[in-house]
């Protein structure tokens, strides 16, 4: 039994197994929460499979997690599905509709083609059993690559995400959540990665909405970045890295895939990330950041050094960790201060 968080250390779940939940959120519903994420339990880089499924766990006290089993499984037999192991499925986001007692999942699939698309799913239950309602899916007529769902108090949903290496999109959803309304804004432009923004996380704090996003290099970490905005659709101001004190400017060697408030906490909000790669701490960004700069250079001729660094499907995700800290704010700023332990109860 855990009475306390330990980030980036290995978390097992109630039967001692390592919780595969990446890419992952969490829900909050009827005094239980619901931890969902990619299952990369097969994922060791040896063969040609990216994952399988989507796990969840559940749990009261946010420290330890019981398997419930895959909420949305893989199709095996199937080679041409987006749930195919082969199927580079990334950061299930699922939201619930009061109005059509649905819960609605959206997977991105990226395909071998270099495009990235959508799956939408729907079940009545958020444990499932899921039923595709949409595979394909280009948002916009866009290339769509990592992102998040919200939905306000009214009950209209937004859906916030990666224009492939160039922006960041908020667009209206439909009523029933399944696909885009055509409305959208833009937001963060970039000319290529490494600074391009992905891994958006959205959430709500006193008013004000904040965008967590991270920079495009693959599984290595970079520096984060939380933008602050007074609507849905901004304009969004940039504030900066809310890992200052990270001299590595890798987020502490992770990447940020959600935020959520505790539950009955007067500011308790906790970003939850992925230590994707956890064996090379020694990692800074510094040492890479001109290699992505390079690859994305249409100018650049030269020879691209890529020998020191996983850049590919090659890295074991299947022991991947779990980075999770508490936001301290001051003022609009949100940080997030290394702990190599700490506890909710330490909050009002």
């Amino acid at each position: 039994m855990y009475d306390a968080f330990y980030p980036g250390k290995t978390w097992l779940d109630t039967e001692g197994k390592r919780i595969q939940a990446h890419g992952g959120s969490v829900m909050y519903i009827d005094g239980t929460y619901y931890w969902y994420g990619e299952n990369k339990e097969k994922t060791t880089g040896k063969d040609e499979i990216w994952h399988w499924g989507v796990r969840c766990y559940t749990s009261k006290d946010l420290y330890n997690w019981e398997d419930r089993g895959l909420i949305i499984p893989p199709e095996p037999e199937d080679p041409g599905s987006s749930l195919h192991p082969s199927s580079m499925m990334d950061r299930p986001h699922i939201i619930y509709n009061k109005r059509t007692g649905k819960y609605v999942c959206w997977l991105k699939i990226m395909n071998r083609d270099g495009s990235q698309t959508e799956t939408v799913m729907t079940a009545d239950n958020i444990l499932g059993p899921y039923t595709k309602v949409r595979e394909g899916l280009r948002p916009l007529d866009m290339s769509a690559g990592d992102f998040d769902l919200a939905v306000a108090p009214d009950g209209k949903a937004y859906y916030y995400f990666e224009r492939v290496h160039s922006e960041t999109i908020c667009a209206d959803l439909t009523p029933d959540y399944t696909d885009v309304t055509g409305y959208y804004s833009t937001h963060f432009p970039h000319t290529a990665p490494p600074y391009v923004r992905e891994a958006t996380a959205h959430f709500y704090r006193k008013g004000k909405h904040y965008l967590v996003t991270s920079g495009t290099t693959g599984y290595l970490p970079n520096p984060s970045e939380i933008a602050v905005a007074d609507t849905w659709h901004g304009p969004y101001r940039v504030l900066g890295n809310p890992h200052p004190d990270d001299d590595s400017r890798t987020s502490w060697h992770s990447q940020i895939s959600s935020v959520f408030k505790v539950e009955g906490k007067k500011d308790l909000y906790i970003a939850v990330a992925d230590r994707w790669v956890s064996g090379h701490m020694d990692w800074k960004y510094e040492n890479y950041k001109k290699t992505f700069e390079q690859m994305f250079d249409p100018d650049y001729h030269g020879e691209i050094n890529t020998e020191d660094y996983e850049l590919d499907s090659s890295v074991d995700t299947s022991v991947a960790d779990y980075v999770w800290l508490p936001f301290r704010f001051s003022g609009e700023m949100g940080y997030l201060d290394w702990k190599e332990e700490w506890r909710i109860e330490d909050f009002e």
